[in-house]
């Protein structure tokens, strides 16, 4: 909107540009130079109307003192000659100031007349410099806008045809080396701020037949490990003969997460590039494969941070859980330990009872024996004392008897003594 004042009123109005355009129009009208014209005219016609009623007023105005004066002259002609004189030359001056105030009033109506012409001729001079100034204005901003837009497609062509050139020229392998450059990229300029303790390199281990492109994992402040994520970046250019899916790579990233004993795996992809599937954001992939994620690129960052994140609310509750536990175990290792003493003793009771069992058995079948050694003993005793008996009656004649050859040999021995 415009401020426009009126010239003749003072009046300040707001014009739009399509009634600015309108008075640039009007001004440029024929119409509007006729008015100008007419205006010239009044203005003359005005001016000459004031100068003959300023001559009529004044030609009236020296007619009655002139008539004035002829009468005092007639009254004074007799008397006063040489006053009449005077008062003629006084009057002569008078008549010559007053032709001269007659002129200055012509010259400064004339200059009125003249400076209304100019400031009407100002006026629009002023106004066909602001339309001419606006028009310019507005014919800069339409190239500058033009130029602007034209740039801006101009760089958009530039980048669409690099693109274009870069997908012609390199392979799906150099395209994807592109696309792990791209997502280390991202992750370095955060690395001292928000990843400090991370871990984000290749993965450069093969040993078991296949290997991801990156693993990133993040530890606590007391080591403790927060999070591990397999990544695999996969992309194609878009002259490639056969067009790979998502779905073709998840088996064997679910496979090296395993390996590689990571929580999560993410697929970071540009495969599948029109699918409204993988398009609408972070797509959960996990009733297929255990905590898997497919992405776009864009989306790489923050689905580190929001499984980070998880991951360190999951340790909080970790924590109290691993303090109610160690308290559980606490209590169940003194519940083992008393158990374990309560069964060790009773093993041991048991075996010292079969032990004390086994000795009493033993001594009392060493009573038995001893008994009846003790008994045996005491039929030895019997025996012997019967037998001692025996020996004290035992005599020569009784053990000779019935017996001629020890009976002849004891005479024998008997008469031998005798000689």
């Amino acid at each position: 909107m415009q401020d426009i004042k009126c010239p003749h009123c003072g009046k300040v109005f707001k014009v739009d540009e399509a009634g600015f355009a309108d008075i640039l129009k009007q001004v440029r009208d024929s119409q509007f130079e006729k008015e100008i014209h007419e205006r010239l005219e009044l203005a003359e016609k005005e001016k000459t109307n004031a100068v003959q009623l300023a001559e009529s007023k004044l030609k009236n105005t020296l007619q009655e003192e002139l008539t004035k004066k002829d009468k005092e002259l007639a009254e004074l002609k007799a008397d006063k000659e040489q006053e009449l004189t005077q008062s003629l030359a006084k009057k002569d001056a008078e008549i010559a100031g007053m032709k001269s105030k007659l002129e200055k009033a012509e010259i400064e109506q004339k200059l009125s007349v003249t400076q209304a012409v100019n400031s009407v001729e100002k006026e629009r001079d002023d106004l066909k410099v602001k339309l001419q100034s606006k028009e310019q204005e507005i014919q800069l901003r339409e190239v500058s806008l033009k130029e602007k837009y034209e740039n801006e497609l101009k760089t958009k062509d530039e980048v669409i045809e690099r693109y274009k050139d870069m997908k012609l020229k390199l392979s799906t392998k150099m395209v994807g080396e592109t696309l792990e450059q791209h997502c280390e990229t991202e992750f370095n300029k955060l690395r001292a701020t928000a990843f400090p303790k991370a871990y984000f390199e290749k993965d450069n281990d093969a040993s078991s037949g296949s290997k991801g492109d990156y693993i990133y994992r993040d530890t606590d402040e007391e080591e403790n490990e927060i999070i591990s994520i397999m990544f695999e970046m996969k992309n194609e250019g878009d002259e490639t003969a056969t067009k790979k899916k998502n779905e073709d790579f998840l088996r064997e990233l679910d496979k090296d997460r395993t390996e590689k004993k990571c929580e999560y795996a993410v697929l970071v992809s540009l495969l599948e590039a029109d699918s409204e599937y993988y398009n609408t954001g972070i797509v959960d992939v996990s009733h297929k494969h255990p905590k898997m994620y497919v992405i776009r690129p864009q989306f790489f960052i923050p689905i580190i941070t929001l499984l980070r994140n998880a991951a360190l609310n999951s340790m909080r509750y970790k924590s109290e859980l691993a303090m109610v536990k160690a308290q559980n175990i606490d209590v169940t290792n003194f519940e083992n330990q008393l158990n374990d003493f309560r069964d060790s003793f009773g093993r041991n009771y048991r075996l010292a009872s079969e032990k004390f069992k086994t000795a009493i058995d033993s001594i009392d079948k060493s009573i038995a024996q001893l008994q009846k050694t003790k008994e045996n003993l005491l039929r030895s005793e019997d025996n012997l004392r019967i037998a001692n008996n025996k020996a004290d009656e035992l005599t020569v004649k009784k053990l000779t008897r019935g017996n001629p050859t020890m009976t002849a040999k004891f005479s024998e021995i008997k008469q031998d003594e005798s000689s």
